[in-house]
Parts: structure tokens; sequence; C-alpha cells
């Protein structure tokens, strides 16, 4: 037991646990994370990829409140839980903001909304095609909490399902650098010699491209979408893991324990990966924490140039190219309130990696 306590692991943890910024960012990173899981179970629109689209209220600012008449859908798609919490509801309701409605004789007429309070031209809609008589239940009070975008989408909702791309484009894309980084950087350090120059020349060739330009290239290659975005970002971020893991081999593979464990005729892919990695992970670890940085805004600055995550899906990126020129126009929130999503998200998972380094710095 006191073996364990002892356990450079748990002294490593007990140290992360003193740095109340990476704790701080770690509790706010899961919490986004809970958030991209489950974004259509807590937005307020919960239409796929949270696109109904309101123009008569386009560009309203945080806290406009309308009258929202809801047409139900004639054809109801079933859907199961866990499809609604993926994909989002799939059965397209009719949402109409309206000034005011009158109901007389299984009739119902509307004013749809129009700014300054211009009263529009009536529209009539019989009772019947709403399943439930009490028209109340079709009219409510609608809050936008983050206010609409310039189609007239609730923003609060578009930047829930938004954290999605940015989040899990680290994850996959930190995980594909991770694969073909620490499998090349190990047979790099390992085997040495020609083998070694040759991943080298190659790291280096890759090094040598711009990362933007580079995901570019490959994005193009693969096609427009977000699934594309993750696997290029992915792709590009495999040769700093690639270096710090093949520089940690060399130094380690002369070590006593591999000496040993050469000597027992254990072959070389063992020993690689059964003795000399585990010993070498606490600076990919702090390295893949950077890299989730990395990965979310090189997927904004995709988005924001147009090759990223395609319309309607929402990206932070995309967000702010939208509205960036809403920010002479008096309506800057539009595009402030996805840069300081962007800017919050990377900022702790830096602070994440800073604690994480300290924490397993040996040294200290």
């Amino acid at each position: 037991m006191k073996s364990n306590q002892n356990s450079l692991t748990a002294l490593a943890l007990q140290k992360f646990k003193k740095n109340l910024t990476g704790v701080f960012s770690f509790w706010f990173v899961i919490i986004c994370g809970f958030v991209a899981v489950f974004a259509y179970l807590l937005a307020p629109d919960s239409s796929s990829n949270a696109n109904q689209m309101h123009l008569e209220i386009h560009s309203k600012k945080p806290g406009f409140e309308v009258l929202m008449l809801t047409i139900p859908s004639k054809n109801v798609i079933s859907q199961s839980f866990l499809n609604k919490v993926l994909f989002g509801n799939k059965n397209q309701q009719t949402e109409i903001p309206i000034s005011k409605y009158e109901l007389y004789n299984e009739t119902l007429t509307i004013h749809t909304y129009v700014e300054n309070n211009i009263e529009s031209l009536p529209k009539t809609y019989q009772v019947s095609i709403f399943k439930n008589k009490d028209i109340s239940n079709y009219i409510t009070t609608k809050k936008f909490y983050l206010g609409t975008d310039k189609y007239g989408r609730d923003l609060l909702s578009r930047m829930l399902i938004g954290t999605r791309i940015s989040f899990f484009i680290g994850f996959i894309a930190v995980f594909i650098s991770l694969i073909i980084g620490i499998s090349i950087g190990a047979i790099a350090g390992y085997f040495g010699g020609k083998v070694d120059a040759f991943i080298m020349w190659l790291i280096n060739i890759t090094w040598s491209i711009p990362t933007l330009l580079l995901v570019i290239a490959i994005t193009l290659a693969l096609g427009k979408g977000y699934w594309q975005v993750f696997i290029a970002v992915g792709l590009t971020m495999w040769v700093e893991v690639a270096r710090v893991v093949r520089g940690q081999v060399m130094s380690t593979k002369e070590m006593q324990y591999v000496e040993a464990a050469k000597s027992l005729g254990f072959s070389n892919f063992r020993i690689i990966f059964n003795h000399i990695l585990p010993n070498i992970m606490a600076p990919v670890i702090v390295i893949s924490a950077a890299n989730f940085a990395g990965a979310i805004l090189i997927e904004s600055g995709l988005s924001f140039l147009g090759i990223g995550a395609q319309p309607p899906t929402p990206s932070w990126g995309a967000m702010i190219k939208d509205h960036y020129s809403y920010i002479i126009l008096g309506k800057a929130y539009l595009a402030i309130i996805p840069g300081l999503a962007i800017m919050s998200l990377v900022m702790a998972f830096m602070l994440i990696g800073n604690a994480l380094r300290d924490a397993l710095d040996v040294k200290s």
C-alpha cells in the first residue's frame, strides 16, 4: 500500500492536484466534453445542426424574446434516444415568430414578427393542423440567451453543438498523430542507422511544409467535411511526436533493463512497446495536450477559410467567418462569442499541458 502511494504516478498526480489552474482547466475540459456529447439534449434548438432559421429575427441581441408559433411536422420520423443524442431531432417542426394572434371559430390568425412594431399582413391556419386543440401549447415565448445569428438561428444552440467539432477534432487528430508518431519515432530511435536516416529525412521534409498549407492540401485531396479535417490535422501533427519519441528511445535503449531484455531473447517489438515506451510517455503526454490546442486552432482556421466543416454543420471558426463583418455594425458579439469559446478551450488545454509538464518533471 505504501509503495503504491509513493509510486511515480501517485506523486505526479499529487503534484498535479496542487496546481489550481491545471485542475480548473481539467474540469473545464471535462465539462466541455460533457456538453459535446449531450449537446442536442442541452441546446434549446434540438433540430439537426440547430438549423432552425427565422429570418424575421436575425442578428438579435442576447436575451431577445419573441412569441413563437410551432406548427408540428406532418411526417413524423421515428428516432431512438441515442439517434437524437447523436444527430438531433429530425422532425422538422415549423417555427414562426409572431407579434400577435387571434383565435376565432377554429381558425387561427397570426401576424408575423416585424421590426419597429410594424404590423404585418395576417395569415390564417386551421386549428385542425394542430395535434392538440389547445393552441397555448403551440404558442410560447422563446428566449434567445445569446441572441440570433444572421440567419435567425439560436446562437446558444449553435455554440453548444459546435463544441463537438472543436472538441472531437482534438481527440481524433491527437490519436492519429500518436499512432503514427510513436510508431515511426520508436522505430527510428531503436534501430538507428539507415532506418533512422530515412525516417529523419521524411520528418524534416514534412516539418519544412507549413502546417496550415499541408492541412489545406490534404483536405482538398480528401474532400471538404469535418471528418476529412480530422484526418488531415492528424496527419500533420505526428512529426513533433515522432521527434520526441525518437530522442527518448535513443537515450533509453542503452539502459540496463533494455540490455537485460535483449539478453533474455525478447523480440524487438516486445522490447519497444512493453519496456521502452511505457517509460518515456511523460513528454508525449505533455505534447499531446499542446497538440489538442493546436488541432482546435487549425480546425477553426480551416473553417474560417471555408474548407473545414461545411454548412449547416455548426463550427466556431465558421461562425466567426459569417459574422466578422458585424464587428463594425455594432453587433460584435456575433463574432466575439465563438472567438472567446475557441480561446478558452485552447487556453484550458495549454494550461493542462503546463501542469502536466510540472507534475511529470522528475527534477522538481
